[in-house]
This record gives C-alpha cells, structure tokens and sequence, in this order.
C-alpha cells in the first residue's frame, strides 16, 4: 500500500472514531461509483450523512480549500447514485471532518447547500 494512501486510511479511521464518539453510526466507508468516492458514509438519527476526510499538514483551513466546488459536485453526484441505489427517500447533508497533524479535528456540517 502506498504511503498516501496509508496515511488517507489513518484519517478516516480517525475520523470515524471522532464521529461515532458523537453518535454517528457507520452505514458504509469508501462508496465508489463513477462520480468519485465518498470517505464515510454515516447514520445520525433519521439522516445519512455523506462524509469527506481530509487531512493536511497545511492546517484546518488548507483542508476546508480542498474541498472546491468540482469536489463537492461529485460528492453530490455519488451520494445521488447511493441513494438511488438505497431506493428509499431520506434526510441526508454533507459534512466534513478535517484533520490536521497537531491533532486537531474540525467537523463541518452541512458543507453543501442543495
């Protein structure tokens, strides 16, 4: 396994672990489709949540920049094959867990207005 990417599945496990702290449960990690991937993909209360990780050495804020307007128009594009798959109308948002490498984590929610 490569180094990104090993070091990408450290962020997510994090992440996870930040969000089930907080009641989230884990519906599914690393949905693909042709659109692009979604990181988690969570249960809080009646609402999916569709998860992007991203960490940076840069900070908080390099990875809130990351996630730019052609990142979130696939996100919404998979999420939409998800649920079409699911084949049942939910409450669903966008979050984002950002980590940065002194340890801090910023959780996001609602990163993306429909």
């Amino acid at each position: 396994m490569h180094e990104h990417k090993k070091i990408g599945n450290l962020g997510e496990q994090a992440a996870l672990k930040f969000l089930q702290q907080h009641g989230l449960q884990l519906i599914q990690t690393n949905f693909y489709s042709r659109f692009g991937e979604i990181d988690l993909i969570m249960r809080d209360g009646d609402s999916l949540v569709f998860v992007e990780v991203k960490q940076r050495r840069a900070g908080i804020a390099a990875g809130i920049e990351s996630i730019t307007p052609a990142k979130q128009r696939k996100l919404v594009q998979t999420a939409q094959y998800f649920l079409m798959k699911l084949g049942k109308d939910v409450n669903c948002r966008f979050d984002a867990v950002i980590l940065a490498t002194d340890g801090e984590i910023e959780w996001l929610k609602n990163i993306i207005i429909l």
